[in-house]
């Protein structure tokens, strides 16, 4: 029997599972209205708010007991999952920066809601001391790491690659491809047979923008990544796997610099015709993380709504 705890969050409004929904209408189906945030962008401030599945994700137990550490998993994508993985029955540690609070302890109140251990870890990626220390919190924490999830990234839309500037492109290598580099490092000493490694990639690695020519050379980057971790770790029980998102509205979307005409058509160059929801990408998280997927390592999981890789 479910409690009152998991049935809060879990939520109560769910559709007829006996009626499959129409893709193209299943979230949010219209353009963006222009808006602009900065860096790292925050979820109260992002319209329509992006859907988590905190009123519609139900969880089987598929990950009762694991532990799981997802970086950047404040808003977005990280908190879809860091909501999947706790109503699937995971304890979640994750990252963020300090402007970024808010919708960590959120994140948090999710997890805990499910039932299960939650740990927000405030500090920059790009730091390679912060990269071990994440590690060492969750494995102090929870007695041990099974999940690793590495999902934070920063992306910013160019205006030509005579404009720029140095600094920009070094975070972008920092957040995306270092800390990466950083956090498995650490990790790796300490996972048993049967951990999963996940790494949020993206389309653009297969399909570059050129205003995220910086962003695309890191996703592309990471596909190389997860194929050689795989085989390299493979033989010691260890999966290793990604997700390519397409066009999915998370706050980092209207804080990439895009103008109102790139924001109002975003997503709406698919098949299905619309940009996808946080929500939609939890399962293929949860799956790669579960004993569904033993014989799945070096896969990378498009979520492109459609979109070819």
């Amino acid at each position: 029997m479910s409690s009152p705890v998991r049935e809060r969050a879990c939520g109560r409004i769910f559709a007829d599972m006996s009626t499959p929904s129409d893709p193209t209408t299943a979230h949010h189906d219209g353009s963006f209205p222009a808006q602009d945030q900065e860096q790292p962008g925050l979820t109260d401030e992002t319209t329509p708010e992006p859907d988590h599945g905190e009123n519609s994700y139900r969880g089987a137990q598929r990950l009762s007991k694991r532990r799981a550490l997802i970086t950047g998993g404040d808003s977005g994508i990280g908190r879809a999952v860091a909501i999947a993985f706790a109503r699937e029955g995971a304890d979640v540690a994750l990252t963020y920066l300090p402007e970024e609070r808010e919708d960590a302890d959120e994140t948090a109140r999710w997890v805990t809601d499910a039932g299960t251990r939650a740990l927000p870890i405030v500090g920059d990626l790009r730091e390679e001391d912060f990269c071990a220390e994440i590690v060492d919190r969750a494995i102090g924490e929870f007695g041990g790491l099974d999940v690793l999830v590495l999902n934070a990234a920063y992306q910013k839309d160019r205006d030509g690659i005579e404009n720029m500037e140095t600094g920009e492109w070094d975070r972008v290598f920092r957040t995306n491809l270092y800390a990466q580099m950083f956090t498995v490092r650490a990790a790796v000493p300490h996972l048993q047979p049967g951990s999963s490694i996940i790494v949020t990639t993206s389309i653009q690695a297969f399909n570059p923008s050129p205003g995220l020519i910086d962003y695309a050379m890191t996703k592309a980057a990471q596909v190389a990544f997860i194929k050689a971790l795989a085989q390299e770790l493979g033989p010691k029980g260890i999966r290793v796997n990604g997700v390519a998102p397409g066009p999915i509205w998370t706050p980092l979307i209207p804080a990439t610099g895009w103008d109102a005409e790139r924001l109002e058509s975003f997503g709406q160059d698919t098949p299905l015709g619309r940009a996808g929801q946080p929500a939609e990408l939890a399962g293929a998280y949860v799956y790669l993380a579960s004993d569904d997927a033993t014989y799945t390592s070096g896969a990378i999981l498009p979520v492109t709504g459609g979109k070819g890789l």
